[in-house]
């Protein structure tokens, strides 16, 4: 069973009960909170055999690169492959084409250069494959 899902790091604590029209002054501000951490819950309650694949939509900081960033979060997670995008604009969400390295926990790396999404797609699907084949290793 394959499962999917883009959770984003936060949602607004209230939704307004009607649409927020102009009038003339400036709206409230948005206040935001976290939302669970669907990836690290799954981590937690990892069946035998299950293989967990994250998902980083980064950018560079002063802090480190994207790279830096997805190696982080792949080691924090816990997750068996993580797919780090490089985001900004025109890079990724509501592109058709997309790059992207898929970061494994054994230290492997796969640089999938920009293409239609499909490319990155198919380089995923090979790496979880690369894992679940009769000499996969299983945690």
């Amino acid at each position: 069973m394959i499962m999917a899902a883009a959770v984003a790091d936060f949602r607004p604590v209230a939704a307004a009960a009607h649409k927020i029209k102009k009038s003339g002054t400036d709206p409230e501000p948005i206040v935001l909170e976290e939302n669970p951490d669907v990836l690290a819950e799954l981590v937690a309650e990892r069946l035998p055999g299950q293989i967990l694949v994250g998902f980083a939509a980064e950018t560079g900081d002063e802090n480190g690169s994207v790279l830096d960033h997805g190696r982080a979060k792949l080691a924090r997670k816990g997750c068996d492959l993580l797919v780090v995008n490089a985001v900004g604009p025109g890079k990724a969400f509501g592109q058709a084409d997309n790059a992207g390295v898929i970061l494994g926990s054994d230290g492997s790396e796969v640089d999938v250069p920009f293409g239609p999404k499909s490319l990155l797609a198919a380089a995923l699907c090979d790496a979880i494959a690369s894992r679940i084949g009769p000499h996969a290793t299983r945690r």
